[in-house]
């Protein structure tokens, strides 16, 4: 159990030094706008973005790491999204895959209103909700948007790495990393990760020449 929290704990302080923009993304053409909904910089103090199905007050799906991609417009807004689950067991994996399995349902991004008018980071005042260009004025309750796209990205140590590497194969949105690239200094620095990572960008799918 301690080793699961000191994991839990250490995948949350790599991801927090991400940034706001995950690490290998590339711009994309036309409007944009990238949020770390998962981890927050306190925990303790403000809510975070969660996933949910319409409907839902209680069961949630809360990422290790979440980045949001805000687009749309005022009045058809939508949310592209990267998700990250450190994931200790394989038990572990298999519950986490199956709550990002593709279904008929929709899937909602829920943002605390807390969360949205937070500054985006200690070193830059503006709210969050000012840079997502889906609100004309300021919220006053939770939102919630609609997902339309989402990638899952599993960090799995090494055994089972390897193990799903020979005998399984990834749904479209998944992408696997061994837990020991995950979680070490300066991952974010990684240029194999961060290639990675570029490839779960929906610009991704199409030919640049």
């Amino acid at each position: 159990m301690r080793g699961s929290l000191s994991l839990d704990l250490l995948v949350k302080s790599r991801l927090k030094r991400w940034g706001q923009r995950p690490p290998g993304v590339k711009p994309r053409r036309g409007k944009e706008a990238w949020l770390r909904g998962r981890p927050s910089e306190d925990e303790t103090r403000i809510s975070s973005p969660f996933l949910k199905i319409p409907g839902s007050s209680r069961l949630r799906t809360l990422p290790d790491g979440l980045w949001l991609n805000f687009g749309g417009g005022f009045s058809d807004p939508f949310v592209d999204i990267l998700a990250i689950e450190a994931c200790s067991t394989i038990q572990n994996l298999l519950d986490k895959r199956s709550r990002f399995a593709p279904s008929t349902h929709s899937t909602m991004c829920l943002c605390p209103i807390e969360w949205l008018l937070a500054p985006i980071a200690p070193d830059d005042s503006t709210p969050r909700w000012r840079t997502t260009g889906i609100f004309m004025h300021e919220p006053y309750n939770d939102v919630a948007v609609p997902v339309r796209e989402m990638r899952v990205l599993y960090g799995l140590k090494s055994g089972h790495y390897k193990g799903f590497v020979r005998h399984q194969l990834p749904h479209a949105h998944e992408f696997f990393v061994p837990m020991e690239t995950l979680t070490e200094e300066n991952s974010e620095d990684n240029p194999a990760l961060r290639a990675l990572i570029a490839r779960t960008s929906v610009s991704a799918n199409f030919l640049a020449p």
